[in-house]
């Protein structure tokens, strides 16, 4: 089995965290990027070979990549970076998730390979990939998509399949409207009869027989989608297309609110997806950093990172990544701190003082960051207010934009002393 991640476009509905990275390279939990989710779960499922599908924003995704998944040579495994590239057969771009898996077969031929396993780089769950191909292989499947059992609600946000009591997709729905719904309910395990969710959905995983990816993009060589084409063709046709029920933690990050609610859900006291598991671990760079650095700071519900310093704050439910600085009388909550990329020395933060053109990076004296994400680099001063919540208006300024009422300062941004942003502190 080999794995193709595909790297996504543009990444609209996570702006301004894309600005500048795709949406894979996105930082998650503080020390890991969003990329590095399937990565694991294919080395944890013994999953060796992976090519990451890379298109736009790729360069801190293909440096994350090529710093952190090195394997010796003793081991034949490897993650490369294929990045979209103009031939003299084809000078187009990758124009879909098909046409990026069609122009990338190419690559694969020095390998020795049954299935092709096609992944998203922005979903967060952790799965064996070995039990999808055991089932791919029991149920005599030519394609296998893993499905999630969702409600009435839901459902209409994905496609739909209409599944048989042995397991086989007959048809599939993209997105269909409430009224329609009763009409594509499936069999679905007891537990999730009582939680109705009788719909089963789509995850974007799918495994493929060798020989049967390679003929329908023969078959369909325009076609450019697998949810919305290539998929929808095969079960109309006379593939046996096979579902794959996955009942664990599942959550797709393609929007600011979603992305902000995966990452504070990690902070609960047993959250839906484990970080602690001795067998699904979740790999990343391993950086060289100090232990964080802690004074007269309370924490309740927090995820701290390493090499953080943080003097007299208080900090709820929240997310610090690393080499995050907050000083003191700083109240945090609800929030998302993407941390730092190099610490300022004790002569540069002297200089930017003396200056005054700007805070030194972290967070300074007296402010409330409440339901706000701070991308990397930021510098902010003291006195400052930021804090999101309902009723805010979706906003863009060159410091900071405004999503579904969660506050996103941009990468690099300088917020100076006494700045009120979003609802004042009462």
């Amino acid at each position: 089995m080999i794995a193709l991640i595909l790297g996504g476009g543009a990444g609209t509905r996570l702006y301004p965290l894309t600005e500048n990275r795709s949406k894979p390279a996105v930082p998650l939990a503080g020390k890991y990027r969003l990329i590095d989710i399937p990565i694991s779960n294919c080395l944890n499922s013994g999953v060796r070979k992976m090519y990451v599908l890379t298109q736009f924003n790729s360069a801190s995704l293909n440096k994350h990549i090529k710093n952190t998944y090195a394997f010796d040579n003793f081991n034949n495994g490897f993650v490369d970076v294929l990045a979209a590239e103009q031939t003299r057969s084809n000078m187009n771009w990758f124009q879909g998730t098909a046409d990026a898996v069609r122009q990338s077969m190419k690559h694969l031929v020095n390998h020795k390979y049954e299935h092709v396993l096609i992944l998203s780089g922005d979903q967060l769950y952790q799965m064996d990939y070995q039990q999808l191909l055991e089932d791919h292989k029991e149920k005599g499947a030519d394609i296998s998509i893993a499905t999630i059992p969702v409600n009435a609600k839901d459902a209409p946000g994905f496609g739909i399949m209409k599944v048989n009591k042995g397991g086989m997709i007959k048809k599939f729905i993209e997105k269909p409207s409430s009224d329609l719904l009763p009409k594509w309910t499936s069999p679905v395990a007891e537990e999730y009869q009582k939680q109705n969710k009788p719909y089963l959905a789509s995850m974007g995983i799918y495994l493929f027989n060798k020989e049967v990816l390679i003929k329908m993009f023969s078959d369909y060589p325009d076609a450019n989608d697998f949810g919305k084409e290539i998929i929808p063709n095969a079960i109309n046709s006379s593939y046996k297309v096979a579902s794959y029920a996955f009942g664990g933690y599942w959550t797709d990050i393609g929007t600011i609110a979603s992305f902000m609610e995966a990452n504070l859900e990690l902070t609960e006291n047993i959250p839906a997806f484990n970080l602690f598991s001795n067998t699904e671990k979740v790999y990343t760079r391993a950086r060289i950093l100090p232990p964080s650095k802690l004074r007269k700071t309370s924490f309740d519900n927090v995820i701290l990172t390493g090499g953080s310093i943080l003097h007299d704050a208080s900090i709820e439910q929240s997310v610090i990544g690393i080499r995050s600085r907050v000083e003191e009388g700083t109240v945090i909550k609800k929030s998302i701190l993407m941390g730092i990329d190099r610490y300022e020395t004790l002569e540069e933060i002297a200089t930017i003082k003396k200056e005054g053109k700007r805070p030194h990076m972290g967070i300074g004296k007296n402010c409330h960051i409440e339901n706000a994400i701070i991308d990397k680099n930021c510098s902010i001063g003291n006195n400052v207010t930021i804090k999101g919540g309902a009723g805010l208006e979706d906003t863009e300024t060159p410091v900071y934009c405004i999503r579904d009422g969660i506050i996103i300062l941009k990468k690099g941004a300088i917020v100076q002393d006494g700045t009120v942003i979003g609802n004042a502190v009462s």
